[in-house]
């Protein structure tokens, strides 16, 4: 029943897709201001602070889009949107891109009518439990309340995961991060699951993290990535060599702290003339300045510099890059070429 309810939804949103204009990039350029769809708050992510400033790793994402563009990575409109109102959010044009956890899948590119621009997080569902409960194993989990983001791929991984494994388990919806973790640690359910990087995240805010354990399963691929609408093409490619810019500086040694003096005058090597627009015309190409990618790489950092200050190992996040090292380093990060 909940994969032909969740179907449906997909199949009502795609209706929709398409319905706003298609000019986005000359919509954000006249407004002024890029409308950034994000989560409802996942610390390392993207989460208010106190004084209502968004920060965190898909921020870095939305505000290096908003410094290509307009020239200042502070003119974002953060939107903060659910596992439900997302795609709605993106089909009616209330936010020109999404920058939040979530999945690229067939049924959302092909059915809702979306454009996945890349990958800024390869990820897996995993599963958190109390430490209490003596678990060591999803595999052990027979007959457990779970807690579960409706309208998610997880909410369907979790059911081909215990059908797979002759396993029964009791739903416990839920629509936002702070609702799990509110009903988590109530004790409304033994386990709560989702992405493994959200579920890193939502431990590290708790008073106790220690008390709370990750299993050691990884039941499903999670590429997380921006999107945007289809038939939107040159702002789909505004967004898209955005995060590869961010991906290819890192690689070609491009950081926050040289980008001004590698910027001042061409060097030696061509792909980092050109992606800096010392030489070439690739902004031109993109309908912005000769210097966008520098002002996008200069908003945050390039991408490992936005990983490691948000949800690096240092951070309480813990992450380590894995599957999200660069290429070179035997990871799945991997930028085309710039030319």
């Amino acid at each position: 029943m909940k994969k032909s309810v969740f179907l449906g939804a997909l199949t009502v949103a795609g209706l929709t897709a398409g319905a706003a204009a298609a000019a986005t990039l000359d919509d954000v350029k006249a407004r002024g201001t890029l409308n950034c769809g994000v989560t409802t708050g996942l610390v390392g992510f993207a989460a208010p602070d106190n004084n209502g400033n968004w920060d965190g790793f898909d921020v870095g994402v939305c505000r290096a889009v908003a410094a290509a563009v307009l020239g200042d990575p502070q003119a974002v409109e953060f939107v903060p949107t659910t596992g439900k109102t997302r795609f709605t959010a993106l089909a009616s044009g209330e936010i020109d891109m999404l920058a939040r956890n979530t999945t690229w899948t067939f049924s959302r590119d092909v059915d809702l009518k979306f454009e996945f621009v890349g990958v800024n997080y390869y990820d897996g569902q995993g599963f958190m439990v109390p430490k209490e409960l003596g678990v060591s194993s999803a595999k052990d989990l027979d007959g457990a309340t779970v807690c579960i983001q409706t309208g998610t791929t997880t909410e369907l991984n979790l059911a081909d995961y215990f059908r797979k494994n002759s396993m029964n388990y009791e739903p416990v919806p839920i629509e936002t991060n702070a609702e799990a973790q509110q009903q988590y640690l109530a004790g409304a359910c033994d386990v709560y699951t989702t992405d493994a990087s959200g579920l890193a995240a939502t431990r590290a805010a708790f008073e106790n993290p220690s008390e709370h354990v990750l299993l050691p399963e990884i039941v499903s691929k999670e590429p997380l990535g921006p999107l945007v609408r289809h038939g939107d093409n040159e702002w789909g490619d505004v967004v898209r060599w955005t995060l590869n810019a961010l991906i290819a500086a890192e690689e070609l040694g491009v950081t926050s702290a040289n980008i001004a003096d590698m910027a001042s005058a061409a060097g030696d090597s061509p792909e980092i003339n050109r992606l800096l627009g010392t030489e070439g015309n690739l902004g031109e190409m993109l309908g912005l300045e000769a210097d966008w990618a520098v002002k996008a790489i200069s908003a945050g950092g390039n991408y490992g510099e936005l990983f490691e200050k948000n949800i690096g190992e240092t951070t309480p996040i813990g992450l380590a890059r894995g599957l999200n090292a660069q290429w070179t380093d035997g990871g799945l990060l991997y930028s085309p070429p710039f030319r």
